[in-house]
C-alpha cells in the first residue's frame, strides 16, 4: 500500500491546481485515452468483460479482456506499454498511467464499500 501512495502522491499534488478533480481527470482518461476507452473492453471499473462472441469454423468462440483492477502498479505500467493479445498501444505518459491506476484503485474502493 505504501508503494501506491508514493506513486499517487505526485499526481494528487499536481491535480490540486487544476479545475477538475483527480478522479474527474482519471475517469475521462479511462473512458477515452486515445479514441477508445479502457471501459469498452475492461469494464466500467476494470473488472474485465467479454468483448465479442463469434463463430470460427463452426466453433463458438469469444474474445475477453482481463480484469485490470487488481494488478499492482508495476504490472499495470508494463501492460500499457506492450502490445499483446489485442491490447492497443496508447503511448500514454507516466502521468496518464498513474491517473488510470488511481482511477481503478478508487473504483475498487467504491465497489468494496458498496458490497458491505
Amino acid at each position: 500500500m505504501r508503494g501506491i501512495l508514493f506513486v499517487l502522491l505526485p499526481f494528487s499534488l499536481l491535480a490540486k491546481s487544476s479545475f477538475i478533480t483527480p478522479m474527474e481527470y482519471a475517469s475521462s482518461l479511462y473512458k477515452n485515452p486515445r479514441g477508445i476507452g479502457c471501459d469498452k473492453c475492461h469494464g466500467e471499473s476494470g473488472e474485465g468483460k467479454t468483448v465479442a462472441k463469434y463463430e470460427h469454423k463452426n466453433e463458438k468462440k469469444s474474445f475477453s479482456a482481463p480484469s485490470i483492477n487488481s494488478m499492482d502498479f508495476s504490472n499495470f505500467y508494463t501492460s500499457l506499454n506492450v502490445r499483446k493479445n489485442g491490447m492497443p498501444r496508447y503511448f500514454l505518459t507516466q502521468k496518464e498511467i498513474k491517473a488510470l491506476y488511481f482511477y481503478l484503485q478508487e473504483k475498487k474502493k467504491e465497489s468494496s464499500l458498496n458490497v458491505k
